[in-house]
């Protein structure tokens, strides 16, 4: 499945409550698995990004120490904020994914009755979950160093937006 649109980058910085990653842009392709939103759970996989999953979005700001993340909107539409307050706000719809770097905020504003998301981690790596009031925000940044950069493009496999942005070797 190829992109029907340019990639799309997106930097946060840290705002003391939330962490974000300034090093990392956000990722989004819209509309990337338009054609085909349910499959996206069998793309991420097929590129190497596993422990998947499919639900919801929390309607708090959240965010991932220890992994990055992708999320592909597989049905409905979705308002996310990304970045934690002063951040920015993304209408999502079936077909779109977005990758968040690890320590990036983001949490539900508004979602159709029939929104459903996977998401998914490079290599399958095993995600925590920390919140802007669960008082590891100090401890964040020392983690979120620490996370490798991951090998494949979620979408695209060994050769997609994702290692320009992220200056990642293609294999």
């Amino acid at each position: 499945m190829e992109t029907k649109r340019a990639a799309h980058y997106f930097y946060f910085k840290d705002d003391g409550i939330i962490p974000n990653n300034p090093d990392l842009p956000v990722i989004l392709y819209p509309g990337a698995l338009e054609d085909k939103p349910e499959w996206s759970e069998s793309v991420f996989n097929g590129n190497g990004w596993r422990n998947s999953w499919e639900n919801g979005i929390f309607n708090y700001h959240h965010y991932h120490t220890n992994t990055h993340e992708v999320l592909g909107v597989t049905h409905g539409t979705l308002l996310v904020l990304v970045g934690g307050e002063n951040g920015s706000s993304f209408d999502l719809k079936a077909g779109d994914v977005i990758v968040l770097p690890a320590g990036t905020g983001h949490k539900r504003i508004l979602a159709s009755d029939d929104f459903r998301v996977v998401g998914a981690y490079p290599e399958g790596m095993d995600y925590n979950m920390r919140s802007e009031n669960d008082g590891k925000y100090e401890q964040a940044h020392a983690e979120i160093a620490k996370v490798p950069l991951p090998r494949t493009d979620p979408v695209h496999g060994d050769n997609g937006p994702l290692h320009k942005y992220w200056n990642i070797e293609s294999n």
